[in-house]
């Protein structure tokens, strides 16, 4: 198309997308994306994606008609060598982007040095509470704020989740089990905010500790994940998911560095350089509950207020958990920060 339209390039946790207002995106909605983006294509030369899903994001938001929201997100995973636009899964990291960005555009009406937003996210029917620095009535994104897989420090955006459990499978453990076995293989299929497999690193044969490229080369590896996957999806109420981002499969393996859980997650065909938000939330979850595939792997801290590192190839992702006295965590609270990289008009 020869009109341009606004988009404003974000740097969300440690993914970065397109944010764009809904009424300004065209009725081809899903076809515009893929040319922003350059999809198909490995390089995405033709386009601003970075080459790897990680990069290949885009957030799309509007002022909320909801009691007590104030604005409403769909995320939507633009495929980089698949002519596919996914609107099945969450993403807590473009999530940090939201707040500033409908504030930037007037959605919301700042309230004094710290401003607090309250996200619907239309993926899941939930809803997050993300707190922005406003001094001086605008969003700042200076900061000392610093998140193991991105350089330097910005300004903090803390991200509340609140009754996420089951909000794409429909319960918190899909098959009312805290493990299976599938193909095999002994799994825990979660969701607290992102329908994740977990799997013991060692009972796939590797030692959980591979850097990612050393996972993205082992081809045997990701066809059995695969097969798995494809498995799990019916019996996590997904369906069919071989053209889904869902679930996620997630390696687990002792902690090596002070952290509850070490982790190496696919998402769902390449490798992670971290994880993602909402995929640590249900990561952290599993490791509370007892006989799951984490039990005698995981380090999880005493007291009804948990904080939960959990680890990943890029360092660790910190998840603070609340937790009731019959064990179920009733909130979940993660520390994000988030970049303006570019305002302007993208072209398709």
């Amino acid at each position: 198309m020869s009109d341009g339209v606004r988009c404003m390039w974000m740097r969300g946790g440690t993914s970065k997308g397109g944010y764009f207002l809904a009424e300004e995106l065209p009725a081809d909605r899903d076809t515009f994306l893929m040319r922003v983006m350059g999809t198909p294509d490995s390089r995405q030369i033709d386009g601003m994606g970075g080459a790897d899903p990680l990069t290949s994001k885009v957030a799309v938001v509007k002022r909320s008609e909801r009691p007590g929201v104030d604005v409403d997100y769909l995320f939507l995973q633009v495929a980089v060598d698949q002519s596919l636009v996914s609107d099945g899964q969450n993403c807590g990291n473009i999530l940090a982007g939201v707040a500033p960005f409908a504030i930037e555009r007037g959605l919301v009406t700042v309230t004094g040095d710290q401003t607090s937003v309250a996200i619907y996210m239309e993926n899941t029917g939930q809803t997050a509470i993300a707190m922005v620095q406003t001094p001086g009535g605008v969003p700042t994104y200076e900061g000392d704020a610093s998140i193991d897989g991105v350089p330097g420090t910005a300004s903090a955006v803390p991200l509340e989740f609140v009754g996420t459990a089951g909000s794409t499978c429909g319960a918190l453990l899909p098959t009312g089990n805290t493990r299976d076995s599938v193909e095999g293989v002994e799994v825990t299929m979660i969701d607290n905010g992102m329908p994740v497999v977990l799997l013991r690193a060692a009972d796939l044969g590797i030692a959980g500790t591979e850097t990612r490229a050393e996972l993205e080369a082992n081809e045997d590896l990701k066809a059995q994940l695969e097969v798995i996957r494809l498995a799990c999806g019916p019996l996590m109420n997904l369906g069919e998911v071989s053209q889904k981002t869902v679930p996620k499969m997630t390696l687990v393996s002792a902690p090596r560095q002070g952290g509850v859980i070490a982790t190496r997650t696919f998402i769902p065909h390449r490798c992670h350089a971290s994880i993602g938000v909402l995929g640590a939330v249900s990561v952290g979850t599993a490791c509370l509950l007892p006989g799951s595939v984490t039990h005698g792997l995981s380090q999880v801290p005493d007291g009804s207020e948990k904080c939960m590192p959990i680890e990943h190839p890029s360092g660790e992702t910190s998840i603070i958990a609340q937790v009731s006295d019959t064990g179920e965590v009733t909130s979940a609270a993660v520390l994000r920060t988030a970049r303006k990289l570019m305002d302007g008009v993208v072209f398709a």
